[in-house]
Formats: structure tokens, sequence, C-alpha cells
């Protein structure tokens, strides 16, 4: 275990989601219920960052629960642009750590006037964003003053599932969020995954996943840049035989996702189909913990923000205070 902020965060995890879980249930109640009552005919996720990458999960996560397309938000189109988007009928999602971002903001701003239901997710609870939503969603994940984001992210992720789980009126998947901190507190028990060794000489790497493996791929490929200087980028496994599979001729490192869902033959395939070309594979697979399978990469990313944080330490950084990075980024 490090003396990081990184690793002391990700492990309140469990007790921060058991929190949130229980102090939103009435307002998500409320707005699963009301999303059914008008369905709205799209969703748009607004964010940047990790915050971004939490609605790529919320895409997949929502497409498959309640089957209604989800894409995400171009933020600048308001805030640089000046452009107004024909979002009558649309549900827009914000999600934020602060809230406070112009041009997020400015993205919200144009929903609302546009005449979109606009529910943000947001763990600052004074953040200006709350005077814009219809319905305000905290994350509950405390302050986090790491600036690689950890228990905030997947906060963002139960939350989203939260939402999906009252929306499609699953009880399963309502089940499942029930035994989500318990799981997360066992996988944190679990053994370390990643080792320092295993990237003591990587400059470049691609991280592969397949549904909701790739969903969050985009989240370990941003860490992996921002604690460890390591240049990484995500593709869905199948994408990447369409091209950028030619990079594995130059003995590319691959790290693996493996989640175990509807797409883990598929991706299990894909992942054969690039260690016979010569790759160098390293696999992050979804814990032991038994788990509903569309929380299963929530188990995988509180392993890895752990692994990730004792890798960094062991390459000589820190993964508090990544160079050239603040916790809360103001752009237009």
């Amino acid at each position: 275990m490090t003396n990081t902020l990184m690793e002391q965060e990700a492990r309140e995890t469990p007790l921060r989601i058991a929190e949130q879980l229980n102090r939103n249930a009435e307002v998500v109640q409320q707005l699963g219920a009301n999303l059914r009552a008008k369905p709205p005919v799209g969703v748009m996720i607004v964010g940047r960052g990790s915050s971004d990458h939490a609605g790529v999960y919320g895409k997949y996560l929502m497409e498959i629960e309640v089957g209604v397309p989800v894409y995400a938000a171009a933020p600048s189109i308001a805030s640089i642009y000046g452009q107004n988007l024909k979002l009558d009928n649309y549900l827009v999602i914000v999600i934020s750590q602060s809230g406070r971002s112009p041009d997020i903001l400015a993205q919200a701003e144009m929903a609302k006037r546009s005449g979109a239901r606009v529910v943000a997710l947001v763990n600052d609870e004074d953040a200006p964003i709350k005077e814009i939503a219809d319905v305000f969603i905290p994350l509950c994940a405390g302050p986090e003053k790491s600036v690689a984001a950890t228990k905030s992210y997947l906060c963002t992720l139960s939350a989203l599932a939260h939402i999906a789980a009252e929306w499609a009126d699953s009880d399963d998947l309502r089940g499942g969020l029930s035994q989500l901190p318990a799981a997360l507190s066992a996988t944190l028990c679990e053994p370390a995954q990643l080792t320092v060794e295993q990237f003591r000489d990587q400059r470049n790497l691609v991280v592969l996943g397949r549904g909701l493996g790739f969903a969050v791929s985009k989240e370990v490929a941003l860490k992996l840049k921002e604690v460890c200087s390591i240049h990484a980028e995500s593709f869905s496994s199948a994408e990447f035989l369409h091209g950028p599979v030619t990079l594995v001729e130059q003995k590319l490192t691959i790290l693996a996702l493996s989640v175990n869902d509807e797409s883990e033959d598929a991706h299990r395939s894909q992942i054969d189909e690039v260690t016979s070309r010569g790759a160098n594979v390293l696999t992050l697979n979804q814990t032991n913990v038994a788990i509903h399978k569309r929380l299963a990469p929530l188990t995988l990313l509180q392993r890895f923000y752990v692994d990730i944080a004792g890798v960094a330490v062991g390459l000589g950084f820190s993964p508090d205070e990544p160079k050239g990075l603040k916790k809360v980024t103001k752009t237009v």
C-alpha cells in the first residue's frame, strides 16, 4: 500500500457509493418514473476528462438497458460556436467534479433553453450548475485532493447505473447496486494485478476492451498518461483490428481489459489475434468477486486505481500531483 492520496481516496469508494445510493434513492426513483412516463428520444452526455469517459459507460449502459440512443456532447458548440441544438424531448446529463467549467455551464444553459431535461451529476454541491439543472444528483464522493480522479469517477459510474436501473425499472440491476459497495470492498482485498516491472520500460501502449470493457478503457489510458507519463491510447478491441493492428509488428504492448459479460468471447478472440501477431499483452481482469455484469467494470477500475498508484510511485512519479495538471480545469 502506498501513502498517496490517490490510493487513499480510491479506497474510500465503497463507503462513498453506499452513502450516495442511500442519499439519492428518492430523487433517482422519481427521475426514473418521470423518464418512463415521458421517455426522451435521446440522451446527450456533457463532460470533460474523466467525466467524459464516464459518459462512455453511461452510453453503453443506457443503450443496453433502456434502448435509447446516447451520444457525447461537444461543449464548444455552445461556448465557442454559439450554436443552439434541437434538444426538445432530450435528456441531457451533465457530469462534472466541480460543476464550474465555463464550457460545461454554457452547454447546460443551451440545452435548457433548447427544451431538454437537464440532469447534473456533480461532486461540489455548491456548484453553479445546480441553478441550471432540473435535477441535481450529488456524487457524494467527498473532497478529492489528488489531481488524479478515482472515487469521483467510480461514484459517477454508480450514479449512472442508479439512473439506468430506475429508468429501466430493473429489480435485477437494483439488486446489483445494493451489493456494489461490498463487492468493491472485497475487490480491495484481492491481489494486485499490475506491477512496476510490467511498465518500467514502457513509453507507448494501447488499452483494449470490448463493450463495457471498452467503456472504461479511456479512463485507464488517461490514468497511465497522468500518473505514469506513459503515452496510452484506448480502442475497442474490434476497432483495433481495422487498421491500428499494424502497430503490433513493432512489438507494441497492449493492456487488455477483461469483463465477463456478453462481449467476453469476442474480446478474447480479438486479443488472441493480436497476440498471434506478436503483441506483448498485459491483462487487467474483472476480479473474482461476484458482481452484476453491468457493474463489473467498477470492480476492474477499483483494482486498477490501487495498482496503478503503486506502479506510479515505483516509477518515481507522484500520482497526486502530475506535472502541468490542476484539479479543476476551466475551459471555454
